[in-house]
């Protein structure tokens, strides 16, 4: 006799694959120094706002990382994905951590340094 109700079942949207964020355009135009330094700033004051620091270090290297590896990352760590492109995420306390398009990819309108 096993315990079958511990499982998370894909209907309620534990099992969702991390995909890419759709293209976004930012308000205004950054250079890629810019946007670093904005992903830096976030990812220093996140753990701020609540949550666990491991989990925002995990969903860090997820954002950082390709998508098979991010989908590794997620499941490792526990996070539940309410959002495929990762913006919105739980732990399994149901602590939520919000990321901005930023951290996770680059605006259609970043400026080629050159």
């Amino acid at each position: 006799m096993g315990c079958t109700g511990s499982s998370q079942s894909k209907e309620d949207g534990a099992l969702k694959k991390v995909r890419k964020p759709k293209p976004w355009k930012h308000p205004q135009p950054l250079t890629k120094t810019q946007l670093l330094q904005m992903r830096e700033e976030f990812w220093d004051t996140a753990p701020h706002y609540g949550g666990r620091k491991e989990i925002w270090d995990a969903l860090r290297a997820a954002a950082e990382a390709d998508l098979s590896l991010a989908q590794a990352i997620v499941d490792s760590a526990g996070v539940i994905i309410q959002s495929a492109d990762l913006t919105i995420c739980y732990d399994e306390r149901g602590a939520k951590y919000e990321l901005p398009k930023y951290v996770l990819s680059e605006p259609t309108n970043l400026i080629r340094e050159s």
